[in-house]
């Protein structure tokens, strides 16, 4: 797994701007689309997003150790920069 993991559902229109702004930024990330997996792959990543975020609200993305929830690019920026 990447050190930058995008958990999203793909009808979500926030989770699609966090998609365009980090291809925009040219970084190597993971993209899950929560709601196209099935069975137990999906219950497994759904525990692993709760681990990080308890509410389950998409985007969820982590960059390393930074959690950010929502379409937030300055958040997001900040991270890339600290992370690089």
């Amino acid at each position: 797994m990447a050190d930058i993991t995008l958990y999203a559902l793909s009808t979500c229109v926030h989770c699609k701007h966090t998609k365009e702004f980090l291809d925009e930024c040219n970084v190597n990330y993971d993209c899950i689309y929560v709601d196209r997996l099935s069975g137990d792959e999906r219950n497994d990543t759904i525990r692993e997003i709760k681990k990080l975020n308890p509410n389950l609200s998409f985007p969820t993305l982590v960059i390393g150790d930074t959690i950010i929830v929502g379409y937030k690019k300055e958040d997001i920026e900040q991270a890339l920069e600290n992370h690089s």
